[in-house]
């Protein structure tokens, strides 16, 4: 009997060492499939960004462009070439509402995806939210404080501290 149970041990500790392989090769599959579709969904939007950007200059020159827009405006003005938020798509104005409202904590991917109204459980969605937070840093209307989490620029806070209810 105990011949039994010894053989019926050493046939489960395999099984579980094989199962703890099989689990550590999907979880590197996973890691790998999700910086995939970061890279995607990241080259995406550039690529949004580039054909808007790309009519914008069209229209200063020739007058109204004759095309019609490939997708939705994304396009995200330096900070110092634009008058307020109001300048920004309403996605934009969105997050830069929950980066004030976050204050000093700061605003992470997984929030700003929810405040768009997106799945925060989908990786795919809160890269999405992670790239329009660092575009935002790009243009200056942002500031990546600790990694991940994204405020306003602190003359912009002080400005909010100034004006309470501010228009942000």
């Amino acid at each position: 009997m105990r011949a039994v149970l010894e053989a019926r041990r050493k046939a489960a500790v395999v099984r579980v060492e094989e199962l703890e392989a099989e689990l550590e090769r999907v979880q590197a599959d996973l890691a790998d499939a999700e910086e995939v579709l970061r890279h995607r969904v990241i080259g995406l939007e550039q690529y949004l960004e580039a054909l808007a950007e790309e009519e914008a200059p069209a229209m200063a020159i020739g007058g109204p462009s004759r095309r019609k827009p490939v997708g939705p405006r994304r396009a995200v003005p330096h900070r110092e070439n634009a008058a307020g938020v109001e300048d920004l798509s309403l996605d934009y104005q969105t997050v830069m509402a929950a980066a004030a409202e976050a204050g000093n904590d700061g605003l992470g991917a997984r929030r700003a995806a929810v405040v768009l109204g997106w799945d925060s459980a989908s990786a795919s969605r809160v890269e999405g939210a992670r790239a329009r937070l660092k575009r935002l840093v790009e243009r200056g209307w942002l500031v990546e404080t600790k990694p991940g989490r994204f405020t306003l620029p602190a003359e912009q806070r002080a400005d909010e501290a100034v004006r309470p209810g501010g228009d942000s």
